[in-house]
């Protein structure tokens, strides 16, 4: 392991956490849970095999991931956070954040995958706790689908598919983006496109607050 030989914690993190593609991982195991080496090569467009390798060794050598083995017919080999591993979920949350005011454009080029909205979605406040649940469908084009679930004040989310979303809501990233920030309000990124099914209520329940007073909140 590299290391920047400095006792200091911001350092020995790095140590352990900075080199390129491994924050990713992390990623793709807080959003979706124990994964296959081809699920994480799904979600890394443009890791090479060799180097994803590496990493996850790299990580299983720190504590941060172990294997967990699935029996048969199945019987291959996923890969789990460990406890340490998912304390650096607040860490990404965090970059998340101070990240978003950088997503004003979608490039050419630039790979998307719904479930990367997963942290992004965590954050926001069931802002009527007390009303049933209620389920959300993100669909961004082109892209897998994310189920967001809101119950009891608590926001979840996992990837594919349910049948009784009570609303659902297809879009570009940058649109989907947008409104789960608070860049737009649901009004505004319908007509810009944004196609919503279902009821309008369940979507304004979790939206940032300063975001859920346009017309459709009335």
């Amino acid at each position: 392991m590299r290391t920047y030989g400095q006792f200091c914690g911001i350092a020995k993190a790095l140590d352990v956490i900075g080199d390129r593609w491994t924050l990713l991982i992390v990623r793709e195991l807080l959003a979706l849970g124990p994964c296959r080496h081809t699920d994480l090569r799904n979600g890394l467009p443009g890791i090479a095999s060799n180097l994803l390798v590496e990493r996850l060794r790299d990580l299983e050598q720190a504590g941060l991931i172990h294997r967990e083995p699935t029996p048969p017919p199945v019987a291959t080999t996923l890969f789990a956070l460990t406890d340490r591993g998912r304390e650096l979920e607040s860490v990404l949350r965090e970059l998340s954040r101070w990240g978003m005011p950088l997503l004003g454009e979608h490039a050419a080029g630039e790979s998307f995958r719904t479930h990367w909205l997963a942290l992004p979605v965590r954050e926001l406040t069931d802002r009527t706790p007390d009303r049933p649940p209620v389920a959300l469908q993100l669909h961004a084009d082109g892209n897998e689908d994310l189920v967001v679930e809101v119950k009891d004040g608590a926001v979840h989310t996992h990837p594919g598919r349910v049948d009784d979303a009570t609303a659902s809501l297809t879009g570009p990233p940058q649109l989907l983006t947008a409104l789960l920030s608070g860049d737009v309000d649901l009004t505004g990124a319908q007509q810009r496109g944004l196609r919503l099914d279902g009821d309008p209520q369940a979507v304004l329940r979790v939206l940032p607050a300063d975001t859920s007073a346009g017309p459709a909140a009335r």
